[in-house]
């Protein structure tokens, strides 16, 4: 049987994009950067981490992780797939992902609101569980 490994993001800047979803995301983290990634990042080229071409996202002991990889196209058109985030304190967490980047789409008064992050990738916070 199957089980999700990792949810993978294509993006135009992923090192921004995945501090963005660390930051969403509870007890979730940018994989740190040990002298093996930075010895494979030379092995390709990249010199600065912030030019990562693939960025993990991870709570460790957890699955999925969440990679963000650099596409030369930009996104286009709705996710085919999207995330829905449950919080304690919905009106609270919707302040605190505005705060770090997050827009309102379109909101279902009193069920959810749609918001995409800072590259357009639609979103759901749940206002009911």
């Amino acid at each position: 049987m199957a089980r999700i490994r990792d949810v993978v993001v294509d993006c135009r800047h992923p090192a921004p994009l995945a501090r963005f979803w660390a930051e969403v995301l509870d007890g979730f983290a940018v994989a740190p950067y040990d002298d093996e990634e930075l010895a494979r990042l030379r092995s390709i080229g990249v010199y600065d981490p912030e030019d990562d071409p693939s960025v993990l996202v991870e709570r460790p002991g957890t699955a999925p992780r969440f990679f963000f990889q650099l596409v030369p196209e930009p996104k286009t058109v709705k996710n085919r797939l999207h995330l829905d985030l449950d919080a304690d304190d919905p009106p609270a967490e919707l302040a605190r992902l505005l705060g770090l980047g997050a827009t309102v789409v379109e909101e279902y008064e009193g069920d959810h609101v749609v918001l995409a992050d800072p590259e357009g990738n639609e979103f759901c916070l749940m206002y009911q569980s």
